[in-house]
Formats: structure tokens, sequence, C-alpha cells
């Protein structure tokens, strides 16, 4: 048992019997009373996310993952397939339980595949990947001093704000915390 005031992102905790996730955690403190954690949590077999309120001296249970290296292979319908790079058994993971992580999977990447009890829950990207430009407006003559930058649809899908003079094609490396342009590949 730990107590919510030690929570972590990412970490897991079972809760009133369900597996739940911290995608986003703040400590506040109201001008009166005491302070609260207010969370935003992942039912990890339903993929719900609420946010929720709760006392820093509550206690809870930590759920141990289990980590294990795999590689993404493919999209099969509306789950994502991933294989074990020590034993080759492949798992399909729910697209619902990746939430935006699916925008920044990429053939043959790998990645690390969070198991509870035998099920998988989730995966750990690196901090970066390198994405190619699908469609992007073409840069226009003069307009370097905007500085503003354009969207670019990369070849997964996900929309980034990148500068001017990239174009379709180019090979980018994205951040995967928070889905920013870091620089060519």
């Amino acid at each position: 048992m730990i107590q919510t005031i030690d929570l972590k992102k990412g970490m897991v905790f079972e809760r009133d019997g369900k597996l739940l996730k911290v995608l986003q955690i703040n400590h506040h403190k109201p001008g009166k009373g005491n302070t609260l954690m207010q969370m935003d949590i992942q039912d990890l077999r339903s993929g719900s996310i609420v946010h929720t309120t709760m006392r820093p001296s509550e206690k809870v249970e930590q759920v141990n993952v289990d980590k294990r290296s795999a590689q993404y292979l493919y999209d099969e319908g509306d789950s994502a397939v991933f294989m074990d790079l020590e034993s080759y058994e492949q798992y399909s993971l729910n697209h619902d339980l990746l939430g935006d992580d699916k925008n920044y999977l990429v053939e043959n990447m790998k990645v690390i595949l969070n198991f509870v009890n035998g099920d998988i829950i989730g995966v750990e990207l690196p901090t970066t990947v390198e994405l190619t430009v699908a469609e992007t407006e073409p840069m226009i003559k003069g307009a370097t001093i905007d500085g503003g930058g354009k969207p670019a649809t990369m070849e997964t899908g996900l929309v980034v704000n990148v500068p001017a003079f990239i174009k379709n094609g180019d090979k980018l490396i994205i951040n995967t915390t928070d889905g920013s342009y870091k620089s060519r590949a």
C-alpha cells in the first residue's frame, strides 16, 4: 500500500478492483483546507479516462508492472501487434488502451511492453521517434519572416507544427512526450 502523494505519472495502482494508470497528477492546495491530489487516471481494462481528486493520505495498492522489450509489427483492425524480442510471442493491444501513443508507432520500432499478471496493459515509447512528413503546405517565398510554422501531417496521422522550410517526404525527429518537432532526421 502506498499513499496517493507518492503516486507519479505512469504508475499503476489498484482501487475498487480496477487497474488504474496515472496519466497526469497535480498537487492542489486550496486557499483553505488540506492539499488535494488531482489526477487523470485511465482504467486499463476499459480504456476510459477519468479526472479524480483524492486526499494525499489515502492509500492505494501499487501494482507490480513487468516490463519486456518488444517490437511494433503492424496494425490489425483496431489493435496494434507487438512481438516480444526474447520469446518471439506476439501480443495485440487495443488502440483505445494505446491512446495517443498509436500516432508514434512505426513498423519495426522497439518499445517496452508493460504487463500486469500476464496481461498487456500498455506501451512505453522512446522519447523521440523518426517520422516522415506525409503532407504539408509548400513554403511560400518570403514567408520566413513570420516564423510561426505550419501544420504537417506525419505518416502515422499525427499533426505536428513544423518550421516553414519542411516539405513532403522530409524525415523529422518528433518528441513523444508532447508531440513537438525537434529537428530533421
